[in-house]
């Protein structure tokens, strides 16, 4: 294994640290990371997988917070569309997305940012536009997680609460997407390699992000949240406007 290799390693496990802090999975991060070292469809391949053992992680840490209607309002729409999203890959240019995806994270984050007292209720209008919203982007781009954040940071839930269902929601959404991509050939050998080390980094990170969640105020956790949702989507345009 090269040296730069490693380095990509060490981004995964911050990527993973990270992501379980902000409660929506590590893929917001480690999709740009990834794209450094593998073409386009390696990295969904790679993501997808890395994910489904990330998530599981995160279930078992973090069980006793899951919320039944959420899964069922959010997580269904978003695994049904993350199957047609992973079809689309196939057939679009993803570059005019991501920069949709750039502007609509910085507007959704910096309104929530702004009005602070803006709560939206659970209600399942809501929860299913941003299950099918998540799964959808999720499937065409990687990443689909920072739309589902938004939507659940919306509905200031209680961080266990809100990293417990979003991770049952993204096992769901990762494992359909990884049986669409393996169809789609972007599942390779120079992937499988790189399984056993993000099983552990999986694993170790969503640990150290629990150890961090227990200094964090629920108050704090929703802001870091929605900066991180900020930063992601301002550099997501920056990246695909450079290219």
């Amino acid at each position: 294994m090269k040296h730069i290799e490693y380095y990509f390693l060490f981004f995964a496990l911050l990527a993973e640290v990270i992501g379980t802090v902000g409660g929506f999975g590590s893929s917001v991060f480690f999709v740009p990371i990834a794209n450094f070292y593998f073409d386009f469809q390696t990295v969904l391949g790679i993501t997808a997988m890395f994910h489904v053992v990330s998530n599981l992680s995160k279930i078992a840490l973090f069980k006793k917070g899951i919320d039944k209607n959420l899964i069922l309002y959010i997580g269904v729409p978003a695994v049904l569309f993350v199957i047609l999203g992973g079809f689309v890959s196939k057939l679009l240019n993803t570059r005019f997305l991501e920069i949709i995806l750039g502007v609509f994270l910085v507007l959704l984050s910096l309104l929530f940012l702004i009005k602070k007292n803006l709560i939206v209720k659970p209600h399942k209008k809501e929860a299913i536009i941003g299950g099918t919203l998540s799964g959808f982007i999720a499937g065409i781009l990687g990443t689909g997680g920072a739309i589902r954040g938004l939507t659940m940071a919306a509905f200031n839930l209680e961080k266990n609460v809100f990293i417990a269902t979003s991770a049952v929601i993204d096992f769901g959404v990762d494992f359909s997407r990884t049986i669409v991509y393996y169809i789609n050939g972007y599942i390779t050998m120079e992937i499988l390699i790189y399984i056993p080390f993000l099983v552990v980094i999986g694993i170790a990170g969503t640990y150290l992000g629990k150890l961090l969640l227990t200094k964090i105020s629920q108050d704090n956790f929703k802001k870091f949240s929605l900066f991180l949702i900020l930063i992601i989507g301002i550099i997501t345009i920056i990246k695909t406007l450079s290219h």
